[in-house]
């Protein structure tokens, strides 16, 4: 089970339980229907929304309990470890980063607009930062945003969008100035319903197979000036301001999924018999699990030690990239060595070690590639 750290305190511990309550009630029971589906429920979001789960930082003058960013981590790590990976990180793209963006640069007509809307599941929220060719480069990006009057007109393409098949409305990072460099990129607010904007094709992953992750394009969409999130032009500043917490984010999932694989093969080693003993009981598999938890352990106070900071406002870019690049790094050994003792049946998918596995794959990509973390981390020794 996931540990018990000074970092919550009761009010963190009453979320918890609600949270493990709405996943045994709400995901459980069709989880395997939509990893099959590649999809959730709509109607999970209304139902996460009325359970308070979503956007739990929010001021009450917008509809939110106005918590702090461990209420958040909460709901990342109950459901990550419920091995629920794909409505953690559709929820997470929402709550987590989407909704940051919001917080920091809207204005009070934007807030009054869409938070009340994200909290209670009616609005769902993507970001669309990836463009064909253009990974982790973001000043790649070639989506146009060009200004006629009082409209942007936006022409471009993204992919691998989370909530892209869902979304009612897109932060887009655009190109506002060809030459600007990266003083050229601003975040524009698209509502999906605008004629031009198409969802593309559902994408076919190796892992968080129930998370909807799109293509999207861009076809003329004119949207007023008024959805520029932020300044024009200000769109690097914004994204390398809230990238910590996203990366934070990652490193709460992750850990909290490892912590999962950790202890569903401790309970297998300690039941599964070869050569008339349980594997357990070997002294190979006794130094290894020893060795796993050790990481664990080192992990989870790293981590918290990055949320505190977080939540006093003194998270730095250096510290997030650091806790992203160890704890996914670390999650990815760990759940390799746990499917090595499943053995043959590690590689099934009826066993959930195996789905483990698969999900952790991309927590070493998205939100930063391990080896931009290890870029931006030199940058500070």
């Amino acid at each position: 089970m996931l540990p018990n750290r000074p970092v919550f305190d009761e009010e963190h511990t009453l979320l918890r339980e609600s949270v493990r309550r709405f996943a045994a009630a709400k995901i459980a029971p069709h989880f395997q229907d939509w990893e099959k589906a590649g999809i959730i429920d709509r109607a999970l979001w209304p139902a996460a929304g009325q359970a308070g789960l979503l956007c739990p930082q929010v001021p009450e003058q917008y509809g939110g309990i106005g918590g702090d960013f461990r209420h958040n981590a909460v709901v990342i790590e109950e459901l990550a470890y419920s091995g629920f990976a794909g409505p953690a990180t559709d929820f997470s793209v929402h709550n987590d980063v989407c909704c940051g963006y919001l917080l920091s640069y809207g204005t009070e007509a934007q807030k009054k607009k869409w938070l009340p809307r994200m909290i209670s599941g009616e609005a769902v929220c993507a970001i669309a930062m990836t463009e064909p060719g253009t990974g982790s480069d973001l000043q790649g990006i070639r989506t146009r945003a060009v200004r006629e009057g009082d409209e942007y007109v936006i022409s471009g393409q993204k992919t691998f969008i989370s909530n892209g098949q869902m979304c009612d409305l897109v932060i887009a990072v655009t190109r506002t100035n060809p030459d600007g460099g990266s003083r050229g990129m601003s975040l524009i607010l698209v509502e999906t319903d605008r004629p031009g904007f198409r969802h593309g094709r559902n994408l076919d992953k190796l892992g968080h197979l129930s998370s909807d992750t799109s293509e999207l394009f861009f076809d003329q969409v004119r949207v007023p000036v008024t959805n520029l999130l932020g300044s024009e032009g200000g769109a690097m500043a914004a994204l390398m301001s809230e990238l910590p917490q996203e990366r934070l984010t990652i490193a709460l999932h992750s850990i909290a999924s490892a912590q999962k694989a950790f202890d569903i093969t401790r309970a297998y080693v300690l039941e599964r018999k070869a050569f008339g003993q349980a594997i357990g009981s070997y002294q190979n598999t006794r130094f290894k699990l020893a060795d796993l938890k050790s990481d664990l352990q080192v992990g989870w106070a790293y981590v918290d030690q990055c949320l505190a900071q977080h939540v006093r406002g003194e998270l730095t870019t250096y510290a997030a990239s650091t806790a992203k690049l160890w704890v996914t790094e670390m999650h990815g050994r760990l759940v390799d060595q746990c499917l090595q003792f499943f053995g043959g049946y590690g590689f099934m998918r009826e066993y959930e070690i195996c789905r483990l596995f698969a999900d952790a794959r991309v927590l070493r990509i998205y939100g930063g590639t391990s080896e931009i973390m290890r870029e931006l981390i030199s940058r500070n020794l």
